[in-house]
Parts: structure tokens; sequence; C-alpha cells
């Protein structure tokens, strides 16, 4: 069964820091390419970062700096690390992956559409 779980979301203060972790089962893991993704209250799903089999990552522009994705092929999870948070990056993040994506489509506007496996997301709460 392919299964995304993510984790690590919570509140958090403005300037502060939060790692999200996204486990990934049921298929070979360390062959997708993997990516976040978040979606802001009343707003559309957006890319974050992404991260190819190759270890080449994306970012969007609004994160470039403060955030950084990694992979851990041998755990089977993706990881978030998120720094200087302010309210603009409260959302629902979400893991997602697809063997056949490049890490630069995350940032496309047809970005939802090369990614097939999603998780349920979890959320992230910045408060000023």
């Amino acid at each position: 069964q392919v299964q995304l779980v993510e984790s690590g979301g919570g509140s958090v203060q403005a300037g502060g820091s939060l790692r999200l972790s996204c486990a990934a089962s049921g298929y070979t893991y360390s062959s997708y390419c993997m990516a976040w993704f978040r979606q802001p209250p009343g707003k559309e799903r957006e890319g974050v970062a992404a991260i190819d089999s190759d270890g080449n990552t994306t970012y969007a522009d609004s994160v470039k700096g403060r955030f950084t994705i990694s992979r851990d092929n041998a755990k089977n999870t993706l990881y978030l690390q998120m720094h200087s948070l302010n309210s603009e990056d409260t959302a629902m993040y979400y893991c997602a992956a697809d063997p056949e994506a490049s890490a630069l489509t995350v940032v496309a506007p047809t970005a939802l559409l090369d990614f097939g496996l999603w998780g349920q997301g979890t959320q992230v709460t910045v408060s000023s």
C-alpha cells in the first residue's frame, strides 16, 4: 500500500523554526522525485520545494534561504526544515511524490498535475 504520512506541524511564533517529516512506504522511495506543497487558508495549493533522486533541489522564491528540503533514502523519509517563519507560511503542508516528475516542476503552474502521490497534510500555524 503506497502511503505518505506527514508529521511535525504545529504552532510557532514568527521567527521560529519547525521541521516537517514525510514517511513514505509501499514504493521504491529512492527513485522518486519528492516535494512539499502548501495550501494557505483560502488560497490554492502551491509548490514549496522539491528534491529528485539525485539530490537536486528547487525552491519557491518565497522560501529560498529559509527552508531546506532533504531526504533520507535509508529511512524512506523526506524532510523540510523551516526557519524564520512568518505569518505567510501559515498553511497546510503536503508531501508529494512521483517517479516521473522533475524537481524543477514544483514551481511551475502545473506542478499539482505532475505529482501523483499525496499525503494527508500537516498544519503549520505561525503567529505574530
